[in-house]
């Protein structure tokens, strides 16, 4: 096989051999995984949404490794990231999917749970192996990878001493203290959001984050445009809809109360959510059926080498080597194998056969979203949900009603949401470590060693907050894990409300048609309008930066300004959110300024970023180099 980044030039050449996975790099990385899994452990049963760990572990590597030593490369700051934004995956794959068996009264056993995580967590990084060479590489140039490409632009900053790692410290203290502003001393309103009344029930929301418009600035305004249109048609076409449709007091499962009586956000929760679930699948499908090629290929190239005698991984260049196929298919296996056999877990044959398949067409799907939209704005969620959708259907045609299925449903749902979630976290590091210039083989390595102590500590943190405070509770509503309790139960009953879905198919073939990235429009459409308005501010900027300097200097002054803004909004968010876990902080406040003054504090925000972009202040320019 051709050396296929014979074209594209790291920032650490191939040829060199810095020091990569060191055990101050491990050690650290774990510490830092253990911090930011405990933080979005809690904050995803909270409010339902994860904060990335990559770029903030990135930040925290370059400064705790150089208080003890100067003599720090690139690639150990970069494997410090790539295991501790292990932390944040496996806390979003287990606390979106677990709480469902808590709220159906079969908690698992505190060792199951952990063993779930961790076979999960590897599935994920091993089903991603395969997919690296088209994503990662071929694709280079065309799937952005907001939080990958931002935490590169990080990492790059602090080798190169100067003004790049001053613009990116300026983004990172300007999210900081707007985040603080907005969440510790609620000051503004994070989504400040307007009802237009009338029948249609619009509603206008925005996500004032400042991690949204550094994403909306990396992305640029196509992408963004595209969500955006997704949003738009959720919120604006078809949520207006059902509520002039279901007039006159009228239930619609799986709502519980007259849509008459619905805000757009419980509109949207109960039956857009389903729409877009079904959207997603059929966006994620085609995607699959589109690199199916380059699938085959990598096999191809991996079979012949697993059965040539002179099969030699030194034959690839350092940066194109990936953790044996030999291990991928021999550890896939024995996981598969091991979910089946063991008798605490109830995974009958079936069960584990479709586990794998969807789970790996999903950890294929994750693997191209999370380069659209980056990781913060992935369907994670609603990937689980189609998943346990078609299990519970396969297991109602085959008669298996009995509530021993719809927990074995369930399980294998956790399973694949961590492989999902874990995919979907390896692809923005291996990303990063493609610009960077890492090798693919010891990120891999490194995520392996990552999951376990996590595993282990996230799954504590779940029993004790379901002991002290009750998932379903109003201080821990568990979103994710309440809808996929009775998404589950209602396929096994026979009351999935499935016409949501289809609809939601029928608008994906549609785009198709006329030949729309289906993707981000069906992203836009499963996520709350806020974000997506949110992240088009960050593009409009990136727009308005293009077209008013030609040249590239100032778009790339804007890269690390923008990534400094997602950095640090994302450790402040970390912060905050152990803060809250230890009872030092309440997550409850309400804000001090309305929504107009929060939503200009917003564009202000955005002003300021466009602003450094344009004109920085002297002390920042530099003609020749940004």
């Amino acid at each position: 096989m051709a050396k296929i980044t014979s074209h594209f030039k790291p920032y650490v050449p191939t040829l060199s051999k810095l020091p990569e996975l060191t055990l101050r790099a491990v050690f650290l990385g774990i510490a830092l995984g253990l911090i930011f899994g405990i933080g979005n452990a809690y904050l995803g049963l909270k409010v339902g949404t994860t904060v990335s760990a990559s770029i903030p572990a990135a930040v925290l590597s370059m400064a705790f490794l150089r208080i003890f030593s100067k003599n720090v490369s690139i690639l150990e700051n970069n494997m410090v990231q790539t295991i501790a934004s292990v932390g944040e995956g496996l806390a979003a794959g287990v606390i979106f999917t677990a709480p469902a068996l808590f709220l159906m009264g079969e908690p698992p056993s505190m060792s199951s749970l952990v063993l779930l995580s961790i076979l999960g967590g590897l599935l994920g990084i091993l089903f991603m192996i395969p997919m690296r060479r088209y994503i990662i590489v071929e694709e280079h140039g065309k799937l952005p990878f907001p939080e990958g490409t931002a935490c590169f632009e990080i990492l790059k900053s602090g080798q190169s001493a100067g003004k790049k790692a001053l613009i990116a410290l300026s983004g990172i203290i300007a999210g900081s203290l707007y985040k603080l502003f907005t969440s510790a001393l609620n000051l503004t309103k994070e989504v400040p959001s307007w009802i237009f009344k009338g029948p249609g029930k619009i509603e206008l929301s925005f996500d004032c984050t400042p991690a949204l418009l550094g994403v909306g600035y990396i992305i640029g305004p196509r992408i963004a445009s595209y969500l955006l249109f997704g949003g738009v048609l959720g919120w604006g076409v078809i949520i207006p809809l059902i509520a002039s449709m279901a007039q006159g007091g009228i239930t619609v499962y799986p709502g519980t109360m007259p849509v008459s009586e619905m805000s757009p956000d419980m509109i949207w929760s109960n039956y857009v959510r389903y729409i877009g679930c079904g959207t997603v699948a059929v966006g994620g499908i085609l995607s699959l059926v589109k690199i199916v090629p380059l699938i085959k290929k990598t096999f191809v190239h991996g079979f012949s080498e697993l059965f040539s005698k002179n099969s030699n991984e030194t034959k690839l260049a350092r940066v194109d080597t990936d953790i044996s196929l030999r291990w991928l298919i021999v550890g896939s296996l024995a996981i598969i194998l091991f979910l089946w056999l063991y008798p605490g877990l109830p995974l009958n044959l079936l069960t584990v056969i479709l586990l794998t398949v969807l789970g790996f067409f999903f950890v294929a799907v994750t693997s191209i979203t999370v380069g659209v939209v980056g990781s913060t704005s992935n369907p994670v969620s609603g990937m689980t949900l189609v998943t346990l959708l078609i299990t519970c259907l396969m297991f109602v045609g085959l008669g298996w009603t009995e509530r021993f299925y719809l927990l074995a449903a369930i399980t294998m749902s956790i399973v694949v949401n961590i492989a999902i979630a874990l995919a979907a976290t390896t692809s923005q590091d291996l990303k990063t470590g493609f610009l960077v210039g890492a090798t693919p083989k010891w990120q891999q390595i490194g995520e392996m060693i990552g999951i376990i102590i996590p595993a282990v500590c996230i799954s504590f943190v779940l029993f004790l907050l379901n002991k002290a405070y009750g998932f379903g509770s109003a201080q821990l509503p568990a979103p994710q894990g309440t809808l996929i309790a009775l998404m589950a139960k209602g396929v096994i009953e026979g009351n999935i409300p499935l016409n949501f879905v289809m609809i939601g198919a029928v608008i994906g073939l549609l785009l198709a048609l006329v030949e729309l990235p289906i993707l981000p429009i069906a992203i836009g459409l499963y996520l709350p309008l806020s974000l997506s308005t949110g992240v088009m501010i960050g593009a409009v900027v990136a727009l308005f930066v293009k077209k008013w300097q030609k040249n590239d200097v100032c778009h790339e002054r804007g890269i690390l300004a923008a990534s400094g803004l997602v950095a640090g909004d994302a450790c402040t968010g970390v912060l905050l959110a152990l803060l809250i876990v230890i009872g030092k902080l309440s997550a409850e406040g309400k804000a001090l300024f309305g929504d107009g003054v929060s939503f200009a504090l917003y564009l202000i925000l955005a002003i300021g970023l466009g602003w450094l972009c344009l004109k920085p202040p002297h002390f920042l320019k530099d003609s020749k180099k940004l």
